[in-house]
């Protein structure tokens, strides 16, 4: 048994749907299909979820809902007419309408996208539409239940003989809708894959797999054909968006490997993603290259702290990220030294008051000798199993960067081996991906 999930510029509009319709009826393995909200038609094109979300801030401000929500409403219309189905949204958009008269909140509005989405999927490809609020379940504080869910999922399944499911939402016990973040289709599919013990979960999206850089810094860079759990879980936190970096958990689980594969390229081989005790031990095979990918991240901020005797000082490290926990600021990274220590977080949804506090309360909190805010940095990854066998890695990156004339402000390599991490000014961001790629691209 396999699970589908396709992306939103697979399921833009009705001529891109058909394809998702040849492809997931094309074999009878394919029980469960899941769909996000349509995406771009063309590059001047906007989301439906964007939609929904302007739509939504448009309402709160005081204009009607149906002024607020025609965009949406037509879009979907457009896709049903194109399809010739007999699907009627307008009940599913009268519900919608009273809900937000009722108080339901963003993540409800944002879920709409996915939840009319798998209705008409459902509809033209013959199958059951479950709704992802019966089965994808929340605590009363948003937290992901996942052996609830894992229950509630393979209860449910187990009477369909196939189904359309909608990606990124769910629901509190109290009905309310709950979203993953953005992206999190991903996570839904994955879910799906584990309850229902599929034998692969088929990631379907517009490119055909991983590359080994990102293509927009780098040039021509090849598809990675295999890439572990571990290797994924890396490469995505650090910036590679083929695929939601939380969606490897759930299939984890069950070590079922994933597969990405493109709508518009069904030929393709596309990436395979695999358990990553089953390729150590064998199981999954390929052709060992030193280095697997190379991603990075962009707005990294940082606190340096300097300190006389700070090794001495018991909880000095704790009252630092005390600080940062209490203003919700996720850490990055933390290299340290005898008397200093430095601090490294994604900057790109914090605001400069939250940051400015922060510093404000480390300085009073931990009172250093020197105390600096480096604004304006980025981190680059190189990822791969074969690291751990081949002396001379780490020389050759700091190599390949100073020949490239770039500064390393940071470095730091994992205790498995798996990955090495350097710090660099944001205005070398590019000249480092490219410097690396060039380096180890025939290894």
């Amino acid at each position: 048994m396999k699970v589908l999930k396709f992306g939103g510029t697979s399921l833009a509009n009705s001529r891109t749907i058909k394809l998702v319709k040849d492809i997931a009826l094309k074999d009878k393995k394919n029980k469960f299909i899941v769909v996000s909200a349509p995406g771009k038609q063309t590059q001047e094109d906007t989301k439906v979820t964007d939609l929904l979300y302007a739509g939504y801030s448009s309402y709160k401000r005081g204009t009607n809902f149906d002024t607020a929500f025609l965009p949406v409403k037509m879009r979907f219309k457009g896709i049903v007419d194109d399809l010739k189905l007999k699907v009627n949204l307008e009940p599913d958009f009268l519900d919608f309408k009273k809900r937000l008269e009722k108080g339901a909140g963003e993540d409800f509005v944002a879920s709409r996208g996915e939840c009319f989405s798998s209705k008409i999927c459902a509809v033209y490809f013959g199958l059951e539409f479950v709704d992802a609020a019966d089965i994808i379940k929340f605590d009363a504080c948003g937290k992901f239940l996942s052996e609830d869910t894992n229950a509630a999922v393979k209860k449910r399944l187990a009477k369909s003989n196939g189904a359309v499911i909608g990606g990124f939402y769910g629901a509190k016990p109290n009905g309310d809708i709950k979203t993953f973040s953005r992206g999190g289709s991903d996570i839904t599919g994955a879910i799906i894959a584990r309850a229902v013990g599929a034998s692969v979960y088929e990631n379907w999206t517009d490119v055909d797999g991983f590359m080994v850089c990102d293509p927009r810094v780098v040039k021509n860079p090849p598809i990675i054909q295999m890439v572990t759990y571990k290797e994924l879980r890396e490469l995505s936190y650090m910036g590679a968006s083929v695929l939601h970096s939380d969606s490897i958990f759930p299939v984890r689980k069950s070590d079922i490997p994933i597969h990405i594969r493109n709508t518009f390229n069904p030929a393709s081989t596309g990436t395979m993603v695999v358990p990553t005790k089953k390729y150590v031990s064998g199981e999954f095979s390929r052709k060992e290259r030193l280095i697997t990918g190379i991603a990075g991240k962009k707005k990294i901020s940082a606190i340096y702290l300097e300190k006389s005797m700070m090794n001495d000082e018991v909880g000095f490290a704790r009252k630092v990220l005390s600080v940062l926990e209490k203003h919700s600021i996720s850490l990055e990274q933390m290299p340290s030294g005898i008397d200093t220590l430095t601090v490294l977080f994604d900057c790109n949804n914090i605001q400069d008051a939250v940051i400015k506090k922060a510093f404000d309360d480390i300085k009073t909190e931990c009172n250093p000798d020197n105390i600096q805010l480096v604004r304006d940095l980025s981190l680059v990854a190189v990822v791969g199993h074969g690291m751990s066998k081949r002396k001379g890695t780490a020389a050759r990156l700091c190599g390949a960067l100073s020949k490239a004339d770039i500064n390393i402000r940071l470095i730091d390599q994992g205790s498995s081996e798996l990955n090495i991490i350097v710090g660099i000014d944001a205005k070398d961001y590019d000249k480092a991906l490219n410097a690396l790629f060039d380096e180890f691209k025939n290894d």
